[in-house]
């Protein structure tokens, strides 16, 4: 009787260990079925982080929430160069399944780490200039995504209306950011048709955005501020200096109004995160493939304005605009 008593406990602890070690196999097994994205994003302000929550928001309609089915690894380089090498290597090392890189030097730093893993794009202006893709319609790398080039001429036409007797406009950029190169080339391009001229001061970081904007209001009648990620990210310093000098700041995107720039006729930086998101999702489920999927645009553009900066900038916003406004802060 005991030799029976003693088989049957050998037997249940045999089955208990079985059991348990065939709930780790089925609790690893499905750990490995996690999606890891690697988010890799320049800098913080909140254009970029729209594009961002857009994203995964996207993804997460599409069957990819966080936690369940993907795992996000998201790094923010704060702007330094650097970083953002250290980590597109750490991206690489643990081999995640797709990189999501916000804004072109993101972009250009995952893309010169790995020609393999899926890099998904968006606020990246000129992605064939910054030499990222072959071509917009036919990438031909691991690349893909969207674009975030701006209606510049439609932008600057903004400051004849807001101002028409302007005839100087500064630009502060990033002289290390392609996209914003991309963008002065733009608006010097067309200026002259316009009947403006336009006065550069460029920057490397951060910190020179004020002494950049001090220099500039002496000489302009307004500021023009495009998807420049370093002036975007410290424009509060840029509006402090057009409000006390009473001159008009037209800017590039809608969050930039948001925080006291006076109009723009721009991007939705969370649709447009969004849009790349759903682009991820073919990717992941093996639908697309990044070198054959074309660089995506937005397709609707917004007009917004801001009433109550209009005011500390000593400007009358037109009638016309205002009607015409897709949206209007007070």
């Amino acid at each position: 009787m005991k030799r029976i008593i003693k088989g049957i406990l050998v037997f249940i602890v045999i089955s208990s260990m079985v059991l348990t070690g065939c709930s780790n196999q089925s609790s690893s097994s499905t750990e490995e079925k996690k999606v890891v994205v690697g988010i890799s994003q320049i800098i913080e302000h909140p254009s970029l982080d729209a594009s961002r929550q857009g994203f995964i928001d996207a993804l997460k309609d599409l069957g990819y929430e966080e936690g369940k089915q993907v795992v996000f690894d998201y790094q923010n380089a704060q702007g330094n160069r650097d970083t953002l090498t250290t980590i597109s290597q750490k991206f690489v090392n643990d081999k995640v399944d797709l990189i999501f890189a916000i804004a072109t030097p993101s972009a250009l730093s995952a893309a010169q780490q790995t020609d393999t893993i899926p890099i998904l794009i968006t606020a990246v202006t000129d992605p064939v200039v910054a030499g990222i893709v072959n071509s917009m319609d036919k990438p031909g790398t691991n690349v893909t995504g969207t674009t975030d080039m701006n209606p510049v001429k439609e932008q600057l036409e903004l400051v004849t209306k807001v101002k028409p007797d302007a005839k100087k406009v500064g630009i502060i950029y990033n002289t290390g950011e392609p996209n914003s190169e991309v963008q002065v080339k733009m608006a010097q391009e067309v200026a002259s048709d316009l009947g403006l001229t336009i006065e550069l001061m460029g920057i490397t970081n951060s910190a020179e955005v004020k002494q950049a904007a001090d220099s500039l209001a002496a000489k302009v009648d307004a500021f023009y501020i495009p998807t420049d990620n370093t002036v975007v990210a410290s424009i509060d310093s840029v509006l402090m200096v057009a409000e006390n000098a009473k001159l008009p700041v037209i800017v590039g995107e809608g969050d930039s109004v948001k925080r006291g720039g006076l109009i723009t006729y721009g991007l939705d930086y969370y649709k447009l995160g969004y849009q790349t998101g759903e682009m991820a999702v073919k990717v992941l489920k093996g639908e697309g493939n990044p070198a054959e999927m074309a660089i995506e645009k937005q397709k609707e553009m917004k007009l917004i304005v801001n009433t109550s900066a209009a005011k500390k900038m000593g400007v009358e916003i037109p009638k016309d605009l205002l009607d015409k406004a897709d949206e209007v802060i007070e």
